[in-house]
């Protein structure tokens, strides 16, 4: 495996805006990247999604490794499409690229405030939720209707608060991976960057966001197979809106 897959390159230029169609392009470019070596995109695809899983099911561990571990897989996969592109032959080995130093510390950094932001928005989702429960036991042991519908008012505020801060957090995670692993960005630089580019192009990601959607419901379809070809040229895209926004 060449060393200079895990080199970060030096920074060039900031983000820039896109015409809206290029949530679409997006697409069309990863499927290209993905005929490129299809064989191998999707052996890669599955075990990034086995380690999805298998993170996914520990109990309480789990849920604190997979944040820490999402940026270095996500960033593994970013290393082995620069591979790709550099004229490289991708190996099973490549996704474990975001684990090898000089990423693999900046990327865990990473994971760590990831971690830090799903621990604070679950704590106000519990905050409300709790709350909200407490008020339909107390208004429904006082026949309080209305005690009731506060009740149910505070778990939905709650949720709506949750969505409202994962939309920021997802802007500030989408580029963020791919600029520590490409331009050696510093963990707190990337997800100011990556926050910042995805409000310079909020119509080609909202674009890209309606395909996706799209395409998940259509992937879900046969027995969720659709996702063994969705998850390898959905991740592909982490790379060609990257490439298409900072013009690395």
């Amino acid at each position: 495996m060449d060393a200079s897959s895990t080199t970060p390159l030096m920074p060039t230029e900031g983000p820039r805006s896109v015409n809206a169609d290029r949530g679409v392009a997006w697409w069309a470019d990863a499927w290209a990247l993905f005929m490129k070596q299809p064989g191998m995109w999707l052996v890669l695809g599955l075990l990034f999604i086995v380690a999805f899983g298998l993170l996914s099911v520990i109990p309480l561990l789990g849920q604190l490794l997979l944040p820490l571990a999402l940026p270095g897989l996500v960033g593994g996969w970013v290393l082995a499409t620069r591979k790709l592109q550099g004229g490289g032959t991708l190996e099973p080995g490549d996704i474990l690229l975001g684990f090898k130093e000089p990423v693999m510390t900046p990327l865990l950094v990473l994971g760590g405030i990831a971690l830090a932001a799903g621990v604070a928005m679950t704590a106000v989702m519990w905050m409300f939720g709790v709350g909200s429960v407490i008020g339909m036991a107390m208004g429904g042991a006082m026949g309080s209707t209305g005690g009731v519908l506060a009740a149910l008012g505070m778990g939905a505020v709650g949720l709506l608060l949750v969505l409202a801060l994962s939309v920021p957090v997802a802007m500030a995670f989408w580029f963020a991976p791919t600029l520590v692993v490409v331009r050696g960005t510093a963990p707190i630089e990337a997800l100011k960057l990556s926050f910042q580019a995805c409000l310079r192009n909020i119509v080609p990601m909202l674009l890209y966001g309606i395909l996706y959607f799209v395409a998940s419901v259509i992937a879900s379809v046969p027995a969720m197979l659709g996702w063994l070809l969705l998850v390898p040229v959905s991740l592909l895209t982490l790379w060609t809106s990257y490439r298409d926004v900072f013009g690395d």
